[in-house]
């Protein structure tokens, strides 16, 4: 898996969070339906908008579901880097100062993505000295046709 290890200084995101239940891969179909309704009602271009920060694109955000002891659940937001006041009708999250393993994905979405990510649990952890530091983890998504077999997105893991 092509990848690289950086630093980033903490950022603040804005955008809309649902909770989801792990449980069955509940997660991958109601995530994919949430992006198809940003899509259509026209959350992402009131995003793509508000995005001033480095991180080009929307940026998925998944953190741990702080009502869930058992971790079945988590939050999901579609989100942009913002910086300043939060608008009306969406959230904020502050995303701490990390050390993040960045992971190319190629490949049409949502597929491609869930491929990754099943990668980067199931084969790339378990060989390297890298431990998980936990949520937030980050899925960028710049602002290119999501269909498109040769899309580039990025996931990001905070690494300890």
């Amino acid at each position: 898996m092509n990848h690289q290890i950086i630093e980033k200084d903490r950022f603040q995101v804005v955008g809309i969070k649902r909770t989801f239940s792990l449980v069955n891969g509940e997660n991958h179909t109601g995530i994919a339906k949430m992006w198809e309704e940003v899509h259509q009602n026209g959350t992402v271009k009131l995003l793509s908008s508000l995005n001033n920060g480095s991180l080009k694109g929307l940026i998925g955000v998944c953190t741990a579901h702080s009502d869930d002891q058992s971790g079945q659940t988590i939050d999901y937001w579609i989100a942009a880097e913002y910086n300043g006041e939060v608008p009306n009708g969406l959230l904020a999250l502050e995303i701490p100062a990390s050390k993040w393993g960045i992971f190319e994905v190629r490949g049409s979405m949502p597929e491609a993505i869930q491929t990754a990510w099943e990668q980067i649990f199931s084969e790339w952890l378990p060989s390297q000295h890298y431990k998980l530091a936990g949520t937030p983890q980050l899925e960028v998504y710049p602002d290119d046709d999501p269909t498109s077999p040769d899309f580039y997105s990025e996931i990001w893991v905070r690494l300890q």
